[in-house]
Order: C-alpha cells, then sequence, then structure tokens
C-alpha cells in the first residue's frame, strides 16, 4: 500500500467522500509531500553550488588583478632594459 495521510483519509471519510476517491486523494498529498521534501533539497544544492561558482569567479578575479601587476612590472623592466641599451655603445 503506497504511503497516505491518515488523518486526511479520515476527514475524507467523514465528508462521505467514497472510499477509493478517499484513498486516492490521501495518497496524491502524501506524494506531494514527497516531492516538496525533495525540491527542499534541491534549493539547498543550487544554492551551495551558486556559491562554489562565486567562489571561484572571484578567485579568478584576484589571479587576473594579479596577472595585470606583474603585466606592468615586465612592462616597466623591459622599458629600463631598453633605456640601458639605448646607453651602450654600439659595436660593428
Amino acid at each position: 500500500m503506497p504511503l497516505m495521510l491518515g488523518k486526511l483519509y479520515d476527514a475524507l471519510k467523514a465528508a462521505n467522500v467514497s472510499d477509493d476517491k478517499a484513498r486516492e486523494a490521501a495518497e496524491e498529498v502524501a506524494t506531494y509531500e514527497e516531492v516538496e521534501g525533495d525540491v527542499w533539497l534541491l534549493k539547498w544544492m543550487v544554492g551551495a553550488v551558486i556559491a562554489l561558482v562565486l567562489g571561484v569567479f572571484w578567485m579568478q578575479w584576484q589571479m587576473v588583478d594579479r596577472l595585470a601587476g606583474i603585466e606592468g612590472r615586465i612592462t616597466n623592466v623591459e622599458d629600463r632594459l631598453a633605456t640601458i641599451e639605448s646607453k651602450l655603445p654600439r659595436s660593428s
């Protein structure tokens, strides 16, 4: 016998609903409550995934920022080398 809500079944029987219809309605509501619990779990899982994705985006942003800083330093070193090379005598 599938899961059903006994109090709902009893209430429907007290309201003169046929046995088959009362049983089907109680089983359907019980199934809905099972699905509602599964949806809660899925919402929690989606929230966790969103938090992880935001963390990954933040880490990537930090990496891009650090790479831009390194690129600026390399450009500075290249400029200094060009200045030094321009001061050196040229050999023929």
